[in-house]
């Protein structure tokens, strides 16, 4: 099963994506595939991971992998990946084709996966093109996501709203 939560910036998604992993592992402690590159020395980012990792406490199994998701994933293992956002910023220098790709590698995998995706394609066409690149490949890999996904969730204001 392959299932994509997605929403605004604080909407609660990653929230409701964990609670959501959680239900569908059973038994079994579920992976959470962190994409953060922790290369930028971004203090505010250090603190907001720092808050998703003791909401988790020890419910997950963390992972760490920036780039190549297909990689770590293993068959019939439950993971959240949070999230999608990062990851595409991580790939940005990457061809589009090459990215799209990688998502479609994900659903090869016998396994259940969490998606988490920031919603950035509700506002202003960006004034630069390194913007515009992140927001168009947003959308681009959020509309494949959907595609491909059992279940797709927009979260507002913490609370989900079943399209698919």
């Amino acid at each position: 099963m392959k299932i994509l939560y997605f929403g605004g910036q604080k909407s609660g998604k990653s929230k409701l994506a964990e609670a959501k992993t959680l239900a569908l592992s059973q038994e079994k402690k579920p992976y959470y595939l962190a994409t953060y590159n922790n290369g930028y020395q971004d203090k505010e980012m250090q603190d907001r991971l720092l808050k998703h990792q003791e909401q988790r406490a020890n419910k997950f199994i963390p992972i760490e992998e920036p780039i190549r998701l297909s990689l770590v994933i293993e068959e019939k293992k439950t993971y959240l990946i949070d999230c999608i956002s990062m990851w595409i910023l991580n790939t940005l220098e990457k061809d589009i084709k090459r990215v799209l790709e990688e998502i479609e590698s994900l659903f090869k995998k016998k396994s259940t996966i969490i998606f988490v995706l920031n919603d950035v394609n509700s506002g202003v066409i960006p004034l630069d093109s390194e913007s515009r690149k992140f927001v168009d490949r947003s959308g681009i890999i959020g509309q494949k996501l959907a595609s491909l996904c059992d279940e797709v969730y927009e979260v507002k204001l913490g609370m989900e709203i079943k399209l698919k």
